[in-house]
């Protein structure tokens, strides 16, 4: 969202005016701030990625997430820049720690969202300071490699051996191999569920996967993608947009069920990590991420689920802009931080 947008969105009279514009949203339970802001996008296109090139949408992003996201710059958190093992090479990595953290420190290995073409350690480096210090925990963010100039299983491969790398290390690093979960937003939820499902049976498995509104099923057929087809941030013709960047424009029914990059249609999920699973009610990916956590149960898997039905994807990157995103971000990265410590 540019500037003028955000200054549009302090004034009284254009709320009013939005509020009254959009009655339907507003009465079908979307936050009244996120109203506004869906009404301002449609009018800037600030989040139609179907426009742009990968080049120009990872542009917009970085900016769009600087204006929308508090930085998180006043938690006592130290940052300090590493890398790790990818599937091919070295990857950037970054790590967040609050400062009175003892060692060795419960850690998450955190993978962005960007459906596996925009985002980097940057975009989401305001989200990764509040996990770290509002969940009392390491976090060690990936740079995962991005579409299309590394399709998929790139960036699935990349994670896995990430997290294997850290767990490898986890010495080295400060963190407790006991306590060493994975995580991450959209894409990085993806990302984490294929990782909990390749490592289930390490000698250091996954001590939770936290799987914030994730994406678990690539073939896009679960209801709320057509009821949000429209969705303020992430839509139809934005997921068609990723999802062709990552898997090619034609991938096929059989690619599509592939569970590295659909983690839903993984035969057997018995064993894998317990899993923190996040949804929004204005979200198309919410009830794939509901489904993935019915079939975790199924399979005897412990499950926290949260829904929150006020609120779209990619909530959690929108906190300077509307305070109930700004709460609910808090309380979800103190619960992840809660388990992960249990």
């Amino acid at each position: 969202m540019k500037p003028v947008a955000r200054a549009l969105l302090g004034s009284t009279a254009v709320r009013r005016h939005f509020l009254a514009r959009h009655r339907q949203e507003l009465d079908a339970g979307l936050d009244p701030d996120l109203v506004v802001l869906a009404a301002l996008d449609r009018k800037t296109g600030d989040s139609q990625v179907w426009h742009r090139t990968p080049v120009e949408a990872r542009r917009r992003m970085c900016t769009s997430v600087i204006i929308a996201d508090d930085p998180g710059r006043d938690l006592s958190v130290t940052v300090a820049p590493s890398r790790v093992r990818g599937a091919i090479g070295p990857l950037p990595a970054r790590v967040y720690r609050p400062r009175d953290l003892p060692t060795p420190a419960p850690t998450l290995v955190f993978f962005h969202g960007g459906g596996w073409v925009v985002g980097d350690l940057d975009t989401h480096d305001g989200l990764c300071r509040k996990l770290a210090a509002h969940g009392r925990v390491q976090v060690i963010a990936v740079d995962y490699r991005l579409a299309p100039e590394h399709p998929y299983p790139a960036a699935a491969d990349d994670a896995i051996a990430a997290f294997r790398d850290v767990a490898a290390r986890a010495a080295e690093l400060g963190a407790d191999p006991r306590r060493l979960a994975i995580g991450g937003d959209s894409a990085g939820g993806n990302l984490s569920a294929v990782v909990a499902q390749a490592t289930r049976g390490d000698a250091v498995a996954p001590a939770l996967q936290a799987l914030l509104y994730p994406a678990t099923d690539l073939t896009c057929s679960f209801p709320s993608h057509k009821r949000m087809a429209d969705a303020f941030i992430l839509g139809a013709r934005a997921i068609a947009w990723y999802r062709g960047h990552y898997l090619g424009p034609d991938p096929g029914e059989a690619r599509l069920r592939e569970p590295t990059g659909s983690p839903h249609h993984a035969a057997d999920l018995a064993g894998v990590a317990p899993a923190y699973v996040l949804t929004a009610g204005f979200d198309p990916l919410r009830d794939e991420g509901i489904a993935y956590g019915d079939r975790l149960r199924a399979a005897g898997v412990r499950v926290i689920a949260r829904d929150e039905p006020a609120m779209v994807h990619g909530f959690l990157l929108i906190t300077r802009l509307s305070p109930a995103c700004a709460r609910l971000t808090d309380a979800v990265c103190a619960e992840v931080g809660a388990l992960l410590r249990a």
